[in-house]
């Protein structure tokens, strides 16, 4: 059993990857350009407007590279930072607890990025595509230089 979730565990982390950025991205369009619900209040952010219009920037464009796995573990520092200000900045500072304050999306985007970071994009990536053929610059897997034998 644990052999096949082993085998499998490319895939559920590309899943995953992919989940998490296109709902990052969604809320990053929707901040942006009014779609799906707009912003808080329906509307669009205006452009230029500190911290709001960066974070929704941030979103977009963080969530898609995210969700199609390019530029992954940057892309998801990025993100994850940017939660991590949302939270700290907006959130935090209204209660103590995510559940009391309203920043459970921030906290959660902010932990899911930040695993990301660590575990690279899994199957299915873009990233992938601009690997070299051997393997050796694929993400995650640098060369290991190994130290000389040395001889006495």
């Amino acid at each position: 059993m644990h052999t096949s979730l082993n085998r499998a565990q490319p895939y559920a982390l590309g899943l995953f990857r992919a989940v998490i950025g296109f709902l990052f991205a969604c809320h990053g369009a929707a901040s942006l350009f009014g779609v799906l619900g707009g912003a808080m209040g329906g509307g669009s952010i205006p452009a230029g407007t500190w911290p709001g219009w960066y974070a929704a920037v941030i979103q977009l464009v963080g969530g898609v590279l995210v969700a199609v796995g390019l530029g992954t573990r940057a892309a998801a520092f990025v993100s994850s930072g940017s939660m991590a200000y949302a939270y700290f900045k907006v959130h935090q500072p209204e209660a103590l607890f995510p559940l009391q304050n309203g920043g459970e999306a921030s906290a959660v985007f902010c932990w899911a990025f930040l695993l990301l970071v660590f575990t690279g994009p899994g199957a299915l990536a873009l990233d992938r595509l601009f690997s070299s053929r051997d393997g050796s610059a694929r993400e995650g897997e640098g060369r290991r230089e190994q130290a000389p034998a040395v001889s006495v």
